[in-house]
């Protein structure tokens, strides 16, 4: 019986786990992509769906539109198996997100303007939308900024929650090989335990289902083109999270999840309720100058 020496044994090559990697990769950033499609079809029934909910006082005519749908367990549910599938995953797409150099040459000239744009630039645009609209007397305007800022409050709220209860640890923490390092309250304690989900995915996401769903009611032929330009821009937002090695892809996706749902439900809800409180108050709101180079902002609050 005679041996294979060493120096004739194949070692295995990493030219073979590239195109996986690279496969692993391209399906992330595709089905983050199609988020646009599936919110779509959740925001709005088609033609003939007219399921509504009865008001309490059955003495009023008024018929309101259901604020969670079936179409809105199914893009819930394709989140949840698409978060859980990166899990195993993590690790790997963390080492060839900084690895492919094709990615990183876009990548690092672009990622801080993303995340930039998302947070703060996402709050920044909002407020000044709406204080324009506010000043312009542009009623569309100022519902449009306000509920998109609205979604962004809500989802960072929630994000906010979960970073702290759950305390998965950032990926630098452990040079990209725990991706499992989870902590029960960890997070409100210390910022490397807040991976879990991405806050700035999260902005980005709230925001871009926040304007496409008001862009549908206002400018429904330009929706195909805003929705591509929003979703496609806070898809990167995510890479470049995760290329600066803040967080998971799993992280990633549950971000995308809470954005999306935060946009679709705050529009569908205030559009559904337009007598709520929250809208009645930030929609009729009075800024004004001061007369001494200043200005003022006043609210009335409604009778309860």
């Amino acid at each position: 019986m005679t041996r294979t020496p060493r120096s004739a044994r194949r070692r295995p090559s990493n030219s073979s786990s590239r195109p996986r990697s690279a496969a692993i990769l391209a399906a992330f950033v595709l089905l983050l992509g199609v988020s646009p499609v599936a919110s779509g079809s959740a925001q709005n029934p088609p033609p003939g769906d007219n399921r509504t909910v009865v008001p309490r006082d059955t003495a009023h005519a008024e018929r309101r539109q259901t604020l969670f749908t079936y179409r809105d367990a199914i893009l819930a549910g394709g989140f949840t198996v698409l978060t859980v599938a990166m899990f195993p995953l993590d690790e790997n797409v963390a080492r060839q997100i900084r690895q492919d150099s094709t990615f990183n040459g876009f990548t690092q000239k672009s990622a801080v303007g993303f995340e930039t744009i998302a947070a703060p630039g996402a709050y920044v645009i909002g407020g000044s939308l709406y204080i324009f609209g506010r000043l312009a007397r542009r009623p569309d305007l100022t519902d449009f900024a306000w509920h998109g800022t609205e979604a962004l409050l809500l989802a960072n709220g929630v994000t906010s929650f979960l970073k702290g209860t759950l305390g998965r640890s950032r990926p630098f923490v452990s040079n990209d090989t725990n991706p499992r390092d989870f902590r029960f309250g960890g997070g409100f304690g210390s910022s490397d335990r807040q991976s879990f989900p991405s806050g700035h995915t999260t902005t980005a996401f709230a925001a871009a289902s926040a304007v496409t769903s008001e862009i549908r009611r206002l400018h429904p032929k330009a929706l195909p083109y805003v929705a591509t330009v929003m979703y496609g821009g806070a898809t990167l937002v995510g890479l470049s999270r995760m290329y600066h090695n803040k967080h998971w892809a799993s992280d990633v996706v549950l971000g995308a999840a809470v954005g999306t749902f935060s946009g679709l439900k705050v529009v569908r809800y205030s559009h559904a309720h337009r007598d709520n409180k929250v809208d009645r108050v930030m929609l009729h709101a009075v800024i004004a100058p001061d007369g001494q180079g200043g200005g003022y902002l006043g609210f009335a609050l409604p009778a309860p």
